[in-house]
């Protein structure tokens, strides 16, 4: 019998999120689980054919949406934990940059994201996109909790 995974910041926090990248709700997204690991956040993802931009290789798209959903879940983490809150504030990302370093294959996917500065409502999250041991494209974003009347306050 396999251990039962733990249980992911999106599960916990927003079980019916919709948001394509990381909604648990929404069966047609990329569901991506970001779990705490010390203070680093973590998600393996294994992407599908219909995730691919060329044959074996995965469209830029997908790793944009899977670094950025992780490095707000980052952010959002690194939040509530400092504010000693017991649930995150809503993050949205402020902006963000990918760098493809190299073709990304369809097997199995390693995020790692970490906080590199905050201050207030601001966070900057570098994070990494791993296969087979290599790195294959990094983020680096600023994502900021929003307040009472932004169309994204509550919808965790």
């Amino acid at each position: 019998m396999s251990p039962t995974p733990p249980e992911s910041l999106q599960e916990r926090f927003a079980p019916h999120s919709a948001c394509f990248g990381c909604g648990p709700a929404n069966p047609q997204g990329l569901r991506i689980r970001s779990i705490v690991d010390g203070e680093q956040v973590v998600a393996d993802w294994t992407p599908a054919e219909h995730h691919q931009a060329f044959p074996g290789v995965v469209n830029g798209g997908i790793i944009g949406a899977l670094l950025d959903c992780h490095c707000n879940w980052t952010a959002a983490h690194i939040m509530m934990k400092d504010r000693g809150l017991d649930t995150p504030p809503c993050t949205v990302t402020a902006e963000y940059s990918i760098q493809l370093k190299r073709p990304t294959p369809l097997g199995p996917l390693h995020l790692e994201a970490r906080p590199v500065s905050q201050e207030g409502d601001k966070v900057v999250v570098e994070g990494t996109l791993t296969a087979g041991g290599k790195v294959c494209a990094t983020c680096r974003g600023t994502f900021v909790a929003v307040k009472p009347g932004h169309p994204a306050y509550h919808r965790w």
